[in-house]
């Protein structure tokens, strides 16, 4: 079985190095990492390079887990963000043998927040708690964390790239259709908090909410008043100067 682990980067020379060591200090390396880059105007590119990653073009989330599944080797592929931790390093090899050992054709994890505050570890679990009661009637599959066998990947088309926020969640929905989905046990990643310094924590709750229930009552969210934003500043999140 072959792996193919794809990140959507944009201005991530912070954190996307300390995923890729990570990845290489597993004790099951991935086959080949590729970094979808949206332009990024640090060293994203750079270091993606120098750490031995395969760099393509591209853009919002979706399309840059779509142009980096077209060009990957692996058969499974794994889509993280670039602000993904692994606390444990043989959590590549634990997911792989679930996923197999389970049968499943697409599969998440639970997520935590990489340090933050009483309210940040609660709110995960709250989201933990709801994604697991929802998984056989709602899949969600949020983008730091899906694991795919291609083969589905292509015969769903990828990620619908008209989404403009939470097309996660309804690549999720569309491949549970078609084959099984999971939510692995006890193998949780961990991710920054740094959205919810920037945006504020009760925005980000409210602004997820609302998503939610757009997307049970009104389907994909294809407009932009939710006013989702990929990557982050330079200025703030790049190289000190």
């Amino acid at each position: 079985m072959k792996l193919s682990v794809i990140i959507p980067t944009k201005n991530e020379e912070r954190h996307l190095p300390i995923l890729l060591r990570q990845l290489s200090a597993q004790s099951r390396v991935p086959d080949e990492v590729i970094v979808a880059d949206a332009d990024s105007e640090d060293r994203t590119v750079e270091i993606a390079m120098k750490l031995g990653a395969k760099v393509v073009q591209g853009g919002l989330p979706g399309i840059g887990r779509n142009a980096g599944a077209s060009v990957a080797n692996g058969d499974v592929l794994l889509f993280l963000d670039a602000d993904v931790t692994f606390h444990d390093k043989m959590q590549i090899e634990k997911s792989l043998a679930q996923f197999t050992d389970r049968e499943l054709d697409i599969a998440t994890t639970d997520v935590f927040p990489e340090k933050g505050t009483k309210y940040d570890h609660f709110s995960h679990w709250v989201y933990n708690t709801y994604v697991r009661a929802l998984a056989r009637m709602s899949p969600h599959a949020p983008g730091f964390f899906i694991l795919v066998h291609r083969d589905l990947h292509e015969e769903i088309g990828g990620f619908d790239e008209t989404i403009f926020f939470c097309e996660d969640h309804d690549y999720a929905k569309r491949a549970a259709k078609l084959g099984t989905f999971g939510i692995l046990s006890k193998l949780p990643i961990h991710v920054s908090i740094r959205r919810m310094d920037r945006d504020g924590r009760f925005a980000i709750a409210v602004k997820f909410l609302l998503a939610e229930l757009h997307l049970i009552f009104l389907g994909p969210i294809r407009h932009k008043k939710f006013r989702y934003t990929f990557g982050h500043p330079v200025k703030k999140y790049g190289r000190k100067k």
